[in-house]
């Protein structure tokens, strides 16, 4: 695996949620706080909002926002990021491992 797998995103553009249908295995309740998470931060400042594996199975949250749109809130995305990444730290970290385990064949637990 050389490239990032998204996990889901969102976007104020379109008003959408996106959940990568391979991970339709997550519990539901996971499930619908990526997508409250997403939206909520999408409505708050604006752009995309993505979050990403890269090939170590490390859960990246990438924004992006199309040039010229002068509504992006790149200060408020910068404090949205770092709030997030402080609230949901449990859930990227259950992510993270649920990925290196069943994505990555990584074995759970220290001394597997």
């Amino acid at each position: 695996m050389d490239e990032e797998i998204v996990l889901c995103a969102a976007s104020a553009y379109e008003q959408k949620f996106y959940l990568n249908p391979e991970f339709d295995s997550l519990p539901e309740s996971i499930r619908q706080e990526l997508q409250v998470m997403c939206v909520l931060y999408t409505e708050d400042v604006g752009g995309i909002l993505m979050l990403v594996y890269d090939e170590h199975g490390n859960l990246e949250l990438k924004v992006d926002h199309e040039e010229g749109d002068f509504f992006f809130d790149e200060i408020g995305s910068v404090l949205k990021i770092k709030e997030l990444q402080q609230t949901k730290r449990e859930l990227f970290e259950s992510l993270e491992t649920f990925f290196k385990v069943f994505w990555l064949g990584e074995e759970s637990g220290s001394d597997a």
